[in-house]
């Protein structure tokens, strides 16, 4: 049986790395299943989104084949994971669109938060799939 929701995010960021982890380790019910879009040999062409998008934001595809992306992404993982409650802003309506506009925000920004965080940096954004989009890391 497939997982529910398959949620590609990027390795290389270490805030979104941990943040995968966490909720793997939340998803007792195996719901869940993840691919690290930085991995070497990763083809984003069955997903129908290229690299570049998928950089911008976190991605889903639901086992019926629907592609999530950004904020309702983040709303079914958590909810597939059991902790839908910690994410309950994203149902309300009205937030949405600065939810959203935030979420854009903070993920084109997620190497210098992650290193303001404390986190490493890993030695591969040195390259291209950790510069996309992030000017932080252009060198």
């Amino acid at each position: 049986m497939s997982a529910a929701l398959t949620l590609y995010f990027d390795g290389l960021c270490p805030f979104c790395a941990h943040s995968m982890r966490r909720l793997k380790t939340w998803d007792a019910a195996g719901r869940l299943a993840f691919v690290d879009i930085a991995a070497a040999g990763f083809d984003p062409s069955p997903l129908g989104v290229d690299m570049a998008a998928l950089n911008r934001e976190v991605h889903g595809l639901t086992r019926e084949g629907e592609v999530l992306a950004g904020i309702d992404t983040m709303l079914a993982a958590y909810t597939l994971a059991g902790r839908g409650w910690l994410v309950w802003p994203l149902r309300v309506r009205l937030l949405r669109p600065a939810l959203a506009a935030s979420y854009r925000w903070f993920a084109r920004h997620r190497y210098a938060i992650s290193k303001r965080l404390g986190y490493r940096l890993p030695a591969a954004c040195d390259g291209v799939s950790c510069a996309i989009g992030n000017p932080f890391l252009k060198r």
